[in-house]
């Protein structure tokens, strides 16, 4: 059986990367490709690809102010390579979200199989519909204030 994944844990271990300046998803992923802390095994051009191919067939913009960009293919090896990024952008950019609203933050996720991932998904779907978790991203709250916030729901 699998094991539970630790969001807190995993945001923690991604950290946040403050004031991206950029106009689409795309120019993001080239900005974040090189602040990613990213184990030897994947290249940030690879992470920019793999990032990009999925946004390329929909986008990952959610609503509320929020897209959860991933790679279309696994690209990591190991759970403890797992983690998720929060990128907050200095302004907010249109992705085509189901809400109309522009994204002002993302959750870049970083998962080792299809299992992690949808568990990472189900959390984050659960995390963004709570108002006062939401509005710690509106304050860009740091790592550890999510990962706190997140493991009290």
């Amino acid at each position: 059986m699998e094991e539970k994944v630790n969001f807190g844990e995993l945001i923690l271990k991604g950290g946040i990367i403050n004031n991206v300046d950029a106009n689409n998803p795309f120019e993001v992923y080239e900005q974040i490709k090189t602040k990613i802390h990213l184990p030897k095994s994947v290249t940030p051009d690879l992470l920019y690809e793999g990032l990009s191919a999925r946004e390329k067939v929909l986008s990952t913009a959610v609503g509320r102010g929020i897209a959860l960009p991933h790679c279309r293919d696994i690209i990591l090896s190991g759970s403890d390579e797992q983690q998720i990024t929060v990128v907050y952008l200095k302004n907010p950019i249109d992705m085509n979200a189901p809400d109309g609203r522009k994204v002002d933050t993302m959750f870049v996720l970083l998962t080792s199989n299809s299992q992690s991932h949808l568990q990472v998904l189900s959390r984050l779907a659960g995390l963004i519909k709570n108002d006062s978790f939401v509005e710690l991203l509106r304050n860009r709250a740091s790592a550890e204030e999510l990962a706190e916030a997140a493991n009290k729901q």
